[in-house]
């Protein structure tokens, strides 16, 4: 995974400071898109969400997730995401219906786009972990 800090469990995009040690942050030089694109980034891990952190506005700044690799990772095989690893770094999203808005579940009423068999939103079903 990128920015990891597997130890401590931390999944942040500042969690490594690159532009300090290369002047420049090497793994956010191309957008999610195209990492995608050209195979930087890929769907390949799945971790259930198991708590959230709010600020005093009520928005989400951190995840708690439980990984699938054993409890010798963070705190007894539960990570900390923050939000911007989320946004950078999360492409697939499991959430009961009835927990999702109204004007985001209208797309469904929306004709559906297939895609070329290349596209990389495939990739978790072909990496074997």
């Amino acid at each position: 995974m990128k920015r990891f800090a597997g130890k401590q469990g931390i999944l942040d995009t500042q969690v490594h400071n690159f532009p300090l040690v290369f002047g420049v942050d090497v793994q956010k030089v191309l957008s999610k898109a195209d990492r995608l694109i050209y195979g930087d980034s890929a769907m390949s891990h799945a971790m259930v969400f198991t708590a959230v952190s709010l600020n005093d506005k009520g928005e989400v700044t951190k995840l708690r997730v439980e990984n699938s690799w054993g409890e010798d990772r963070g705190e007894k095989g539960y990570l900390i995401m923050s939000t911007d690893w989320f946004n950078e770094y999360v492409f697939e999203v499991v959430v009961d219906k009835k927990y999702v808005p109204v004007d985001v579940l209208d797309v469904f009423k929306q004709e559906p786009v297939v895609l070329p068999a290349w596209d990389p939103m495939g990739t978790l079903a072909n990496v074997s972990s």
